[in-house]
């Protein structure tokens, strides 16, 4: 028997910094690593409603959608196959992040700086994926 595939969404939030885009990347404490905020599909929602309501309850950004980036897949820690769709994302406006259950810690960085900090190599992918003539919207 296979198991059945597990939907995820989430966001590659992406901001106008003083000196380029910066990208937001979250600290999960459960797992102890640097990811992008992503979570599982609820039922009846769409890969683009999933993916917004999981931003905004992992970070507090309120977000528009800008570009689909590649799909990820990969095994979840149960061994169940995952796919996680993503998309490039701009907060409406700046807010104060408040730790949560899933996230401890968040930080804005220079993609150079997101790349090296993420702890999956499908996370660095995202981040070489944006495209460049549309990874910043305007500055909230």
């Amino acid at each position: 028997m296979t198991a059945e595939l597990v939907r995820a969404a989430g966001g590659v939030v992406v901001r106008a910094g003083a000196d380029g885009p910066e990208i937001l990347v979250v600290h999960r404490p459960r797992y102890d690593d640097w990811s992008f905020p992503k979570g599982k599909q609820d039922p009846g929602e769409t890969d683009e409603q999933t993916a917004l309501r999981e931003v905004a309850e992992e970070t507090g950004f309120e977000c528009r959608l800008g570009d689909p980036l590649p799909d990820v897949r990969y095994h979840d820690h149960r061994d169940r196959p995952k796919l996680v769709r993503y998309w490039v994302m701009h907060p409406a406006a700046d807010v104060a992040f408040v730790a949560n259950d899933e996230v401890d810690e968040v930080r804005w960085c220079s993609p150079a700086d997101a790349a090296a900090l993420l702890t999956y190599g499908h996370d660095r992918a995202l981040v070489a994926a944006i495209p460049s003539d549309r990874a910043v919207g305007s500055r909230p």
